[in-house]
């Protein structure tokens, strides 16, 4: 290669940054940052709203769905280490209140006593002394592996033809143990919560209290950075708190979760949103113009014998008033009993040129007081539809307010 194709060959080859350029330009925003762009706001500002939000979620949860953390030590532990994280973190004198009411009341003290009584209950009242998920893992393994293996035996002395049901077979036993299992646990959480909130109140009320703090501190924030709050939309598993308008609600998996946002204060006018995070508009539909009009009608039993079509672009507007004050019903004959010598001595044209495929016919009912029929055509491939109107019969007496639009 000479030192002319060289040059050629680099010119043509984007440079290590120009990828990295692109490849940055094509990386997606998360709903976060847009909002941060578009208000103009700190990373850390919307960050610490994303940990606090994290820690309220997960003090609500913990409250209402205590019996989910037995036996969930590494589970545990990653909330405890992402908390304390943050909380080493605060600096704003509010956050560092929120810290010292955190450690006054030993919240984590209290998380862990809470999880030890519910671990005891689930062991005295159900014999369960591992997490439920690890405890179907196991029983899956011990029962798919020696069904396969008897499987794999089987296929040295059966024909494959019936191994093939058996196969099905085997898959489908550990998923029915599963479903066993989930619903006598989610029975078994739905008899005892009620008993469990009643002997540990206090302390359950405790982190409630926590996690209402947590959310009224978010609310303050978002406020005072002028965040519309509308668009913030969260998960919770309680819906008694405060200043928070309940926008929906499901339940999955036996438990109960409701989707929030934050309620303005009284009298307040809610921020406008960005434009960057307004949902996108479907573009709206512009009125039908390409109607056309089968003039010179001439029909016999309900068969259309010949017509000249005529373009009525001009009154469109007209004929989509029209259109809009019909009823429509499905036509008692289709286009080809209705048009059987439809062809290029006698067709409804497109725009372009081209004959119009006739897909469709209607009966329009105007008010009551007249009948006539609508075609429509297919998509041409100039990418116009054709919208075709005819009377029924060529003795119909047409209304005063429609002879503009079916006279010649």
């Amino acid at each position: 290669m000479n030192a002319t194709e060289n040059e050629n060959s680099s010119e043509a080859k984007p440079s290590v940054q120009q990828q990295r350029r692109e490849a940055q330009k094509r990386v997606r925003k998360s709903q976060m940052q847009i909002l941060q762009e578009a208000l103009g706001l700190k990373p850390q500002d919307i960050q610490e709203v994303e940990k606090k939000l994290f820690i309220a979620k997960f003090f609500d949860y913990f409250k209402e769905e205590t019996l989910d953390f037995v036996y969930k030590d590494r589970s545990l532990e990653m909330y405890k280490n992402e908390i304390n994280r943050f909380f080493d973190a605060v600096e704003s004198e509010e956050d560092k209140l929120l810290k010292k009411k955190f450690t006054d009341k030993k919240l984590m003290d209290i998380i862990y006593n809470l999880k030890k009584n519910a671990e005891e209950l689930a062991l005295n009242k159900a014999n369960i002394k591992k997490p439920i998920d690890k405890r179907i893992r196991n029983l899956r393994l011990i029962i798919t592996l020696p069904m396969f293996g008897v499987l794999i035996i089987l296929m040295f002395f059966i024909p494959i033809w019936y191994v093939i049901p058996l196969l099905c077979a085997f898959c489908v036993v550990p998923q029915l143990l599963q479903a066993s299992i989930m619903r006598k646990w989610y029975d078994f959480k739905e008899t005892n919560k009620n008993d469990f909130f009643v002997e540990n109140r206090n302390d359950l009320l405790t982190l409630k209290d926590f996690a209402a703090e947590l959310l009224s501190n978010i609310r303050s924030r978002l406020l005072e950075m002028k965040v519309p709050l509308q668009i913030i939309k969260f998960i919770l598993h309680s819906r008694d708190y405060e200043n928070m308008k309940l926008l929906n609600q499901t339940t999955v998996r036996g438990s109960n979760q409701y989707v929030f946002n934050f309620e303005y204060p009284p009298g307040m006018e809610p921020f406008p949103i960005p434009e960057e995070l307004l949902p996108p508009q479907p573009p709206k539909k512009t009125p039908e113009t390409n109607f056309i009009v089968l003039s010179e009608l001439k029909t016999e039993n309900g068969v259309i014998k010949s017509f000249v079509p005529v373009l009525k672009s001009m009154i469109s507007d007209k004929i989509n008033g029209i259109l809009n004050e019909c009823e429509f019903s499905s036509a008692p004959k289709n286009f080809k009993a209705l048009i059987p010598n439809y062809s290029e001595n006698m067709a409804i044209y497109c725009i372009c040129g081209d004959i119009a495929e006739i897909k469709g016919v209607q009966v329009c009912n105007w008010k009551n007081q007249f009948k006539f029929y609508l075609f429509e055509s297919v998509e041409c491939k100039c990418g116009d539809t054709i919208y075709a109107l005819s009377v029924m019969d060529d003795k119909d007496k047409i209304p005063d307010e429609l002879k503009e639009i079916f006279s010649s």
